[in-house]
Order: C-alpha cells, then structure tokens, then sequence
C-alpha cells in the first residue's frame, strides 16, 4: 500500500472530540492520517460565534480535501443548535400538515442557519416510516406513518436543505421505523418480509434518491430477510446488492455511530470499521471523543488493506464517492471565514425562522 492511501484512508472517518476548541489530539490525527470531517454535539456548542470559530478551525485541519463540519440538527429531541438559533418542532409535524411547501421551507430555513455558524453536513431528515407506536429511539423523529408521505415530505426537506448549500444525509436506511429496541443500546430486529419492506420502508429512501441527496446513513438494524446474520451497516446484501444495485444509490453512504451498543455487543469497534467499508460504506462515524480509538480503527485499516482483507479498489471507491460529495457542496469552502456577531443574529432565529417553526407547530 502506498504511503499516499495509508494516509487518505482518514478521510473514511467523520470524528468526535470534546470541548469547545480543536483539540491538539485532532489536529495530530489529521496530520497523521488525513480526516474526512468532524460532527459536533451538544458537548462542543456553548454559543453561535463560538461555533463558527470551530467550524473555521476544522476547515483549517491539515487535510487535503476540505473537512465535512457536521452535526444531527433534526428539530425535535435531537438538535444540538438551541436558542438563539431557531428550536424546531419534531418533523412529525411535517407529516400530520401534509405541507410540502412547508417541508421545503423547513429545509430551507434550517440550511440557512447551519452555513451561517460553518455547518456543511446536516445528518438530516430521519426517512423511518413511524409504523411502531412504541419505538423507543425513533418516535416524532420520523416525519410520517404513511410511507407516501414520508418519501414526499423528505424529499422536500432534502431539497430545501441542499438548495441552501447544506449537504443531507438521509437516515436510517433501510429503515429504523418499526424498532422496539434503542440500537444505541443494543441489536433490532425487525422480521419483516422483503415485500413489506418494498412497500412501508424503502419508499422514502428511494424518493430522497430521486431528490438527488447527498448522503444516506445506514441502521445498525438486522433484517433477516436481507441478511440472517449482520445489520445493514456491515451486510454486503444491504448495502452493495440492495441501496446500489436496487435502488441505484451512487452518493456517500455513511454508517451510523459505530461505538453504538448494537455494534460493540458482538464487533470491536475497529473490526467493524473493515466490515463496514467492505460491505460498501464509504465513511463512517466515530462519535466517541477518543482520538487513541479512533486511531486504532485507522491502524486496523491500514492493516486490513495490507492483508487484503479490505481490497484496495473497495477503498478507492469510497475515497471517490466522498470526494464527489465534497466537491458538490464544499467547492470554494475554504475561503469560509465566521461571520459578524450582527450577521449571525441577522439570520439565527430570525422573525421568518420563527414563523416557520411556529407553522409547524401547529400540527403537533
């Protein structure tokens, strides 16, 4: 293996970290080898210059694509962005208005305060069809519990956020809706057969293919009828043979966190970054602030590539993919610099923001 790719293997890593700076433990993983983005929590927000000047100290770590600064801003239970940015309603209520003019501006709107603080990717919208009442994890995360509306208002929140510069990230594919289990936690199962898949769960995946988005995340869910023994994130048969070849997938696919319970209860965490990539990930999320970790995923790697347990042109493939998302949304990136103090509160929880919001609202 070439120095070169020992190096870019980083960018298959989206990395956590702790505090409200860079950590110098970052800037050397991604001196060492490369980084392909960072996702923020609630843990690294105390305010919005604050996290601008963050997301200007991940454009400037030493990689040699532009870095994706990214972060889960749903509306609802998750949003890591509080006042003064807008505070969205959960996008169930997307769903019980029908409104796809209101999911647009929806998408719209959120695009517009996620570039004003640096934000580039947005692991948005949730395209799980809320069929199962007592879904622990997933709930009024999901914007439908009708399949057609769920593909419709997705795609429309996907092409309100993409028309705003802000790359989505569809999630979680193929379908996290029908769970009674938190796979934080542990492994779901859902036994649906293939056909009921093909009716209730991968219509809004395929819409938001259809919308052209970027990225789509994967569950860590098993679904016996695709694959009796892995979940999606590391089964070949969901991810190279179903999203590409069926449904004709050809942006990023990234893997939900891996250092989530339904992973690490039978995977290392390392061993399941190479099972991932060889399945047909191209990147995947380390959410753990452990820089040590997440260079062991990296040496395992490295070490997998070597041995050729992970085949080389497998990597290549997802090192392009990547690389065709950055330069649809991050082209120009780098000259980026935090706005002013009046710009930002110009547009964070501005008066049509808030109308927005209060529109959804309505629906709850």
């Amino acid at each position: 293996m070439s120095r070169a790719l020992r190096r870019r293997l980083g960018q298959l890593v989206v990395a956590g970290f702790g505090g409200h700076a860079m950590p110098v433990e970052l800037r050397a993983l991604a001196r060492e080898f490369d980084l392909g983005g960072v996702i923020l929590f609630g843990r690294n927000v105390e305010a919005p210059m604050q996290v601008a000047e963050l997301a200007r100290e991940a454009r400037e770590l030493p990689t040699e694509l532009p870095t994706w600064v990214s972060i889960d801003q749903e509306g609802g239970r998750v949003q890591r962005l509080r006042a003064p940015c807008t505070e969205w309603p959960p996008v169930a209520s997307l769903g019980r208005s029908g409104d796809r003019d209101l999911a647009r501006r929806f998408g719209r709107a959120l695009a517009r305060e996620l570039r004003a603080v640096g934000i580039t990717l947005d692991y948005a919208p949730v395209l799980d069809v809320g069929t199962n009442p007592r879904n622990p994890v997933i709930g009024d995360r999901a914007p439908a519990t009708d399949p057609a509306r769920a593909a419709a208002l997705g795609a429309e929140v996907i092409l309100g956020l993409q028309g705003g510069g802000v790359a989505a990230c569809g999630k979680h594919f193929p379908g996290h809706g029908d769970t009674d289990l938190d796979s934080h936690k542990e492994l779901p199962v859902v036994e649906h057969e293939r056909g009921r898949l093909e009716e209730v769960e991968l219509p809004p995946f395929r819409a938001a293919i259809e919308a052209e988005v970027a990225a789509l995340m994967t569950a860590h869910v098993r679904y016996p009828a695709l694959d009796e023994s892995s979940p999606a994130t590391l089964s070949p048969a969901v991810i190279t043979e179903l999203l590409r070849g069926d449904l004709g997938f050809n942006g990023w696919i990234v893997t939900d966190d891996l250092t989530m319970g339904a992973i690490t209860a039978d995977h290392t965490v390392p061993d399941a970054a190479v099972a991932a990539i060889a399945a047909g990930c191209d990147g995947m999320l380390l959410c753990e602030p452990d820089p040590e970790a997440q260079a062991a995923v990296l040496e395992r790697l490295i070490r997998a590539v070597e041995d050729k347990t992970l085949p080389e042109p497998r990597v290549e493939d997802a090192l392009r993919r990547q690389r065709r998302a950055k330069e649809r949304f991050l082209d120009g990136d780098d000259e980026w610099r935090p706005p002013r103090a009046r710009a930002l509160d110009a547009v964070l929880g501005c008066d049509e923001h808030q109308a927005v919001a209060r529109e959804m609202r309505r629906h709850l």
